[in-house]
């Protein structure tokens, strides 16, 4: 008797656990992390103030300093990973990485395959040319016949295809894509392009790089949602906990502080 009550019992924990784990009792992805010890973070690195490598190698920026206080307060180590901005999604989609921490506007689009943190900055986005160059705008629809350059994979990238591409103001020929921002400038001083859309700070900081660009136009006709960090969809907890941190940032005002140190407005 004892003995058919051991096989039952046994049984019935075995039933339970292949049960529990069909219900979703796997681990969490926070957990996953927590247990690793380590956040692992994908980040497009040529991106000041936002992200960059400086010349020791070592990943800085706004955005490097806040993924980096985010694993500190979590309690793990952080690994960055240097990718290109197209490829982030799918990167944290996939799970390959964790978190994007790339100055990524969180809109409705990418929502539809990754979760994201609430808003940690609001920006506004520039367009760049050269000083040779004859371009005035008082808007963005100024920019309509031109040869434009921006970032693969941007919300400046779908901002130019919806409204400038899609409406015929502009043919698609006219638009330039670039993995790194530093060549799109290079393209735009030599002539090869005649405007680059990109978000305003960097925009800056690549005008103060390179003498012979200037501002057309700063803006947030173009912008569609805040920065926000990126992660797998559906991971409720880990969002949690990354949303818990970014406040606490924000209340003990954390955010601002390192943004001005980044010049940031």
């Amino acid at each position: 008797m004892k003995r058919s009550t051991m096989i039952w019992t046994a049984t019935a924990i075995a039933v339970f656990v292949l049960t529990g784990w069909s219900l979703g009792f796997a681990a969490d992805h926070l957990s996953v992390i927590k247990e690793r010890g380590k956040l692992i973070v994908g980040t497009s690195a040529d991106y000041p103030p936002y992200e960059s490598v400086d010349p020791s190698g070592k990943f800085v920026g706004f955005d490097m300093d806040l993924v980096r206080e985010v694993g500190k307060r979590m309690g793990v180590d952080v690994e960055i990973k240097d990718m290109g901005f197209d490829t982030l999604i799918a990167a944290v989609q996939n799970k390959k990485i964790d978190l994007v921490a790339a100055a990524m506007q969180g809109t409705a689009e990418r929502d539809k395959t990754v979760d994201f943190s609430i808003p940690y900055n609001f920006v506004q986005d520039a367009f760049v040319t050269s000083t040779k160059a004859d371009v005035k705008m008082s808007s963005p629809k100024d920019a309509a016949g031109r040869k434009i350059g921006t970032q693969t994979g941007t919300i400046q990238e779908s901002w130019i295809r919806k409204n400038l591409i899609e409406t015929g103001l502009t043919p698609e020929d006219h638009l330039f894509q670039y993995e790194r921002v530093d060549n799109a400038g290079l393209d735009l001083a030599a002539g090869r392009i005649d405007l680059l859309l990109i978000q305003a700070k960097p925009a800056r900081d690549l005008v103060g790089k390179m003498k012979n660009l200037k501002i057309a136009l700063v803006t947030t006709d173009t912008v569609l949602a805040g920065q926000c960090l990126a992660l797998p969809d559906g991971e409720t907890q880990l969002k949690a906990e990354i949303d818990r941190v970014i406040e606490d940032l924000k209340k003990e005002g954390w955010i601002e502080k390192t943004k001005k140190a980044h010049g940031i407005d």
